[in-house]
Parts: structure tokens; sequence; C-alpha cells
């Protein structure tokens, strides 16, 4: 979803926030729209969804962001969600292997729902608790290469890349439909181009930086 329709912002871009029931999801949009972090976060029943806007370019973006829950019998419910979304991160926690196993099934789900063109930021969630994982950075980027995603390890409890990590998704998103909005005269933007795979450099991650590394992320 891409409007260019208030004259309070310059585009609404659609994101969801999909993964396993308790990877993260909600804290780090709580974290991302609000800056908090609550140790006694509820799961999601259904979809909830936040807003925020930012500055991309000396555009205002407005962030419309989507939180799915991953419970197994909410899934019929969520899959309406997914269309008009843009963007979607895609979250796995680092100490819980089978939400890494669960990607695919994710992932599957998202390009039957979404136009296939969607940007996907891979996001290994929990980075805090590093002394658990059972998934390497290597592993994370690894799928991510394969799967033609951006990728970050993030943690919404120390506040560590979350803002980075959608910042750079609603980035990447914008320099395409301003492109394809020049193009079309300034029409509502239909469609994006995906990226092609690569991982963010956390070193290079801030806001402002433009350089997309093939490389592991660093904590």
């Amino acid at each position: 979803m891409v409007y260019k329709l208030d004259e309070n912002y310059d585009y609404l871009f659609k994101l969801v926030v999909i993964g396993d029931s308790g990877v993260g999801k909600t804290s780090l949009l709580s974290r991302f729209t609000k800056n908090e972090f609550s140790f006694n976060s509820r799961s999601t029943i259904g979809v909830e969804f936040s807003t925020r806007t930012i500055r991309v370019q000396n555009k205002i973006i407005k962030a419309q962001i989507w939180d799915t829950a991953g419970q197994e019998r909410y899934r019929a419910v969520t899959h309406a969600y997914y269309r008009g979304a843009v963007g979607a991160m895609l979250v796995y926690d680092i100490k819980n292997y089978e939400s890494f196993v669960n990607l695919e099934r994710w992932l599957k789900e998202l390009r039957q729902h979404s136009d296939p063109d969607i940007v996907i930021m891979l996001i290994g969630n929990k980075a805090d608790l590093r002394h658990l994982r059972c998934i390497s950075i290597e592993e994370g980027s690894g799928f991510a290469e394969k799967e033609k995603t951006f990728f970050m390890e993030t943690s919404a409890l120390e506040d560590s890349n979350v803002e980075a990590a959608f910042i750079e998704v609603l980035s990447q998103i914008y320099n395409v439909v301003s492109k394809k909005d020049l193009q079309k005269g300034g029409d509502v933007v239909d469609h994006i181009n995906m990226p092609k795979s690569q991982t963010l450099s956390l070193e290079d991650a801030s806001p402002s930086s433009s350089s997309i590394k093939f490389q592991c992320c660093s904590r």
C-alpha cells in the first residue's frame, strides 16, 4: 500500500511483522513506534497495528505497521492483512531453532498473499541473549542471501538496531517508489522492485547510511 493522499505526509507505506509466536514481534513494534519495552508483553490476538512518521530524503513517510499473531489458530485471519503491504519484517528468535526453521513457511505464506516485489527484512531478534543462541549470524545471513532479503540482528530489550532495521526497509521502499512515482507523473504507485540479496552491516546501518554489504552483521 503506497499512497500520496494526505497533506500531513508524502507517502503511506504498509508493513507487516511476521514470524512465530514469542519471537518478539510486538516488542519490536513497540520499541520502534513508542520507544517502549515491556517484559510482560501479551501474545497478539489476530492483528494489531501502530504507526510512526519519519523523514526520508526530505519526504514525510508514514509507516503503518501491522503486527500479526504467530499462533496457528489465527493464521487464516491474518492472510487478508498481507494485501497491500510493500514491506515485511520476518522475525525469528536467535535462541529458538524452531522459529528459524519455520521461516520458510512464513515466507511462502507471505509471497502467496502479497505483492511479489515486497521488500523483506529478515530479523534475528533477542540478540541480547547471545549466550543462549542456537542460530549463528552466518546461518541467518545465509538464509537471507538465499531468499533475497535484507538481514539484521536486533534486540528490542537493549534497543539495538531496531530503529535501523525499520528505517532501512522504509528507505529502500521509498527509493524505488519515488523513481516509479516520477515515471508515472505522481500517480499512486502499486508495485516496487525486490532488492537483490543484501545483508546489512550493522556498523553501517544508520538511518543515513546507504551502504549495503554482502557480509554478516556484527553485534
